[in-house]
């Protein structure tokens, strides 16, 4: 609105970052009434552009304002990406569970959960190497060579088949994802864990260290049962199936 009838102005400055600036970026959003959250309020994130002259740059960036850009025109599948994310946040913990360390002899006194020596007495400090007790959890933490498995929307009726596995199911589980929901949109399947605890925005991005590319990927099946408590089922046809109700 406040650029609607000032076209002048935006291409002066477009004019001005061709000539002058040396980086670009784009500052990217995040829908986030696509997922159920209580929250309103976007993620904002600031994008380089690489490649090309500084001209190019500014011009790809002009031709994606207010465009949406799906994870599947980024990313493909059996590609390697990184994950950055904040991880579960444990609170302040002590020194045996955040560290590791061994536990003191049962008589010990005022504690054995504890570290005996904390330094020498020259010089008079304790060192950053020493473990001590502190907060565990929620830091912001990188997981590479992550390969995906998946790119599909999750509103499609056979998102969560395979070719070995030809049930139509959705890749939602009976039940939803606990503390999360139906999965609506577009998701990525990767192979291994993901930082953070459910609806916490996640970064992906290519990876840094293409040193061997991703193996071919032949999923053979995708358990859609419950996530919550014992599921044995694996689409509503199936329980309706046997339970008679079909």
């Amino acid at each position: 609105a406040k650029y609607a009838e000032s076209k002048e102005e935006i291409d002066a400055t477009i004019a001005r970052i061709t000539k002058y600036a040396t980086v670009v970026r784009v500052i990217a959003h995040t829908q986030i009434s696509k997922i159920p959250t209580p929250q309103k309020k976007a993620h904002i994130m600031e994008v380089q552009i690489n490649g090309g002259s500084i001209a190019e740059k500014v011009a790809f960036g002009v031709s994606l304002f207010e465009q949406q850009v799906a994870v599947g025109d980024i990313f493909t599948e059996t590609e390697l990406i990184d994950t950055i994310a904040v991880n579960k946040g444990k609170g302040f913990e002590g020194v045996t569970t955040r560290w590791g360390t061994s536990r003191l002899p049962r008589k010990t006194r005022r504690g054995l959960r504890k570290v005996a020596c904390i330094g020498a007495w020259h010089p008079c400090g304790v060192q950053y190497t020493v473990a001590r007790a502190g907060q565990n959890g929620f830091h912001h933490r990188t997981e590479v060579m992550k390969q995906i498995f998946r790119i599909a929307n999750g509103s499609e009726a056979n998102s969560g088949s395979t070719v070995h596995d030809l049930t139509q199911k959705p890749i939602t589980p009976m039940g939803g994802f606990p503390h999360y929901g139906e999965v609506k949109s577009d998701f990525i399947m990767i192979k291994g864990s993901c930082p953070g605890v459910k609806r916490r925005v996640v970064t992906l991005r290519k990876t840094l260290c293409p040193k061997t590319m991703g193996n071919s990927i032949n999923l053979k099946f995708i358990d859609t049962s419950s996530k919550f408590g014992h599921g044995m089922f694996q689409s509503a046809d199936e329980k309706a199936k046997f339970y008679g109700r079909a």
